[in-house]
């Protein structure tokens, strides 16, 4: 059973629980296998070598580190919690406040005591004792370098691509066509070029990322792959190349116009594809145009230019998937990203919105906007998934069996439910959006709540 004594360590204010645990506890994290989020360490550990695994988890989408547990399970902790102050240190010397966890456990069971490290991802990146950066690969630490830890610092926000300086053209960039309407359109009476320099546009006289994708006519010429992938799946299966309708087509332009010649483009081809409904025959699916439009421009405005990748629009049978190259930046995850506001770009963000009628809204209100519109059309809402160095936003064509009546089908069969769980029956990743309809149901009387914090549960009154 869990103690409830605290061990006072004063290392900047923190207190840790000491835990008292059974043979139970013991067995629960003995079978659980080393992998992406879970490592064991013994407490001989050296504080270089452990400060490799705390960046590694920070770096990735953390994890749990059990401290005084050999290679072969056998737990053997510290003689006392004095002597894992050092290792300790290292935890707080790496972290930022409030993006780790740490316990003591100490049994009848095992010597001394183990330390309990609960690591969440960072929003910046974590470097070892050693100035390198880890970052967690299954249940191996690998030591990120060059371009890769380019990348990892552009997800972080520690550094942004769209400063980076491109040597095209200025003259070619101010004497666009997209820069002559931009100027004519928004009554601004500067040149060109000092228009630029006056935004941060400029280094050194060369254009920035950022400025040719506002202003340049033809951005791709220098950024490849600073456009859109548009693919049709007569499927409502995986992505297939045999299933694969035509050649996919490539949208370029300046961000002001390719999102709008994506979105007609995809749009076209939504229309065109029949629905088979009880009773009714074959009839056009619908999407609303707000969910694919708000989706479409986050994924243009706020992926990672630095990576050499498209966006992608994939369009099948049942859903449409959109993917944005790079990784959720800093501290937004899948689970809070309605809540969260971080622009990976905000020179690209500022500029856009200076243009007559902007496609995009202020930080993270288009995902909230493109959600509501589900809502209102009684279907299933959009998910999010980080895979590899993509973040995917599918947009389902699915009537909304009602995620209360899913939730509360749920409970009648296993007893209880709560959020996390809610989130995988619902295929809703939001927290927030869970929360709300739990409450919905306990104002109902459908649910009742039990429990606090993280313990809260729901169960049929």
């Amino acid at each position: 059973m869990d103690s409830p004594k605290l061990y006072n360590q004063h290392r900047k204010g923190m207190m840790f629980d000491n835990k008292k645990v059974d043979s139970g506890t013991i067995g629960y994290f003995d079978t659980q296998q080393e992998n992406h989020f879970f490592d064991r360490k013994s407490a001989r550990i050296a504080v270089a070598k452990l400060s490799q695994s705390i960046s590694a988890f920070a770096n990735a989408d953390g994890g749990e580190l059990l401290i005084g547990v050999e290679d072969d399970k056998t737990w053997r902790g510290f003689a006392s919690v004095e002597d894992a102050n050092p290792l300790l240190d290292t935890a707080f010397d790496r972290l930022k406040s409030g993006y780790f966890d740490a316990e003591f456990l100490n049994s009848d069971h095992f010597p001394g005591f183990v330390l309990h490290l609960s690591i969440e991802r960072s929003p910046s990146v974590v470097y070892s004792t050693s100035d390198e950066a880890y970052i967690r690969n299954n249940a191996q630490n690998k030591k990120v370098t060059g371009e890769r830890l380019d990348s990892l610092r552009r997800s972080k926000g520690d550094i942004t691509y769209e400063s980076h300086a491109i040597p095209a053209s200025l003259e070619d960039l101010t004497n666009s066509e997209t820069m002559i309407h931009f100027m004519l359109e928004s009554d601004r009476i500067s040149e060109p070029s000092e228009f630029l320099r006056k935004q941060g546009l400029l280094i050194d006289g060369n254009p920035t990322v950022a400025a040719l994708l506002l202003y340049s006519d033809h951005p791709q010429g220098q950024l490849p792959h600073a456009g859109i992938k548009i693919y049709r799946y007569e499927t409502s299966g995986e992505a297939r190349r045999d299933f694969l309708s035509g050649v996919p087509l490539t949208i370029e332009g300046p961000i002001y116009t390719l999102i709008r010649r994506a979105e007609e483009t995809a749009q076209k081809i939504i229309d065109s594809i029949p629905r088979l409904d009880q009773g009714s025959g074959l009839t056009k699916i619908e999407y609303p145009v707000e969910t694919l439009h708000e989706i479409l421009t986050n994924a243009v405005l706020h992926r990672d230019y630095g990576t050499r990748d498209y966006v992608h629009i994939k369009i099948f049978d049942n859903r449409i998937e959109v993917e944005s190259p790079g990784r959720l930046p800093a501290n937004i995850t899948p689970q809070n990203i309605l809540d969260e506001r971080f622009a990976r770009n905000p020179l690209i963000q500022r500029g856009i919105n200076r243009f007559p009628d902007p496609p995009n809204m202020d930080i993270g209100e288009g995902l909230n906007t493109a959600f509501q519109a589900m809502e209102r059309l009684r279907l299933n809402l959009p998910y999010i998934n980080e895979s590899g160095d993509h973040v995917r936003v599918t947009i389902p064509h699915e009537p909304l069996a009602s995620p209360q009546e899913a939730i509360v089908n749920y409970v009648r069969e296993s007893g209880r439910i709560n959020n996390s769980t809610a989130r995988t029956v619902t295929k809703i990743e939001q927290e927030r959006t869970i929360r709300r309809y739990f409450a919905e149901l306990v104002d109902a009387g459908e649910l009742a709540q039990r429990g606090s914090g993280r313990g809260t549960y729901y169960e049929i009154p």
